[in-house]
């Protein structure tokens, strides 16, 4: 096995030209792999192999991003047990988690920017592990992703289809566990590092939260859904910074609609959510 091909995680973020291969799901995968992100999640996917002008190392592993990503939430993309909980500093992975699934199968998270496991601790499939980040060789928040048998990578499968070699796609999470009453995540784990909420309201299926964050300057929205917890339903969140555009994130979620951030200092601000017809919008406020 090529250590150092296995062990280094080439993190840029450009999109390559390399020949486009689309594979069909691996033979003898030990489980029914997800993504690793909270049920109705949409993130862009990004393979790239040796003729491209970066390529992955491995070039199986996938970079995954999306506008704002930076703390979003990672999950566990099967059950298992925790391997690894490493930090590579400003190099390589940064910070980053292998979780074993069995039968020689592990997956790895890299660049995150928290851990929230152990190692020898149990997770559950969807189970939050930590958060996105930017740590070790990476030029912007993302995730580093992987799959591999006996310590050899492979080609990563995600609700039984295995992903785009090479280029990039938009994949939407199926990872939604087997529901309960009780919602996972906090509006904090939703937003990441360094929000706090200052204001929230109700609405039918959702507790829709306003957080801030002190460092940035930025507001975040959330909708954490307190009904139908694990199966994707309709839910949104939005958030309006006085004289700018509204930005929206609606679709069918099992957890939570959002993070919607956007730099508000010293602005007002107009912020909600619905669930299906049940809506909440407040005023322009939190002008300061």
């Amino acid at each position: 096995m090529n250590v150092k091909r296995v062990l280094s995680a080439v993190a840029g973020l450009a999109i390559g030209l390399g020949v486009l291969v689309i594979g069909g799901p691996q033979a003898n995968a030990a489980t029914n792999w997800q993504m690793p992100f909270p049920c109705g999640q949409t993130w862009e996917g990004q393979t790239r192999g040796p003729n491209d002008a970066h390529p992955h190392n491995p070039y199986e592993a996938i970079d995954f991003s999306r506008a704002d990503a930076q703390g979003d939430v990672v999950v566990a993309s099967a059950a298992g047990t925790v391997k690894r909980v490493e930090n590579t500093g400003s190099t390589s992975y940064g910070k980053w988690i292998e979780i074993s699934h069995g039968s020689g199968w592990t997956t790895r998270y890299a660049h995150l920017s928290v851990q929230s496991v152990s190692v020898g601790q149990s997770v559950s499939q969807g189970q939050k592990i930590g958060n996105v980040g930017s740590t070790g060789g990476s030029t912007g928040p993302h995730l580093h992703f992987e799959q591999l048998l006996n310590g050899d990578p492979k080609r990563v499968v995600m609700n039984g289809s295995t992903a785009l070699y090479y280029g990039s796609k938009n994949y939407k999470s199926n990872n939604c566990g087997g529901g309960g009453s009780t919602n996972p995540y906090t509006p904090e784990e939703a937003c990441g590092d360094g929000y706090k909420v200052i204001d929230g309201a109700n609405v039918t299926g959702a507790r829709v939260s306003l957080l801030y964050n002190a460092s940035n300057g930025y507001n975040c929205v959330v909708a954490i859904k307190t009904t139908k917890i694990g199966t994707a339903t309709d839910v949104g969140a939005f958030l309006e910074v006085q004289g700018s555009a509204r930005t929206t994130d609606r679709d069918e979620y099992g957890y939570y609609a959002g993070p919607v951030k956007k730099k508000a200092a010293d602005k007002c601000v107009k912020w909600g959510g619905m669930v299906g017809s049940s809506t909440y919008t407040s005023p322009f406020e939190h002008c300061s």
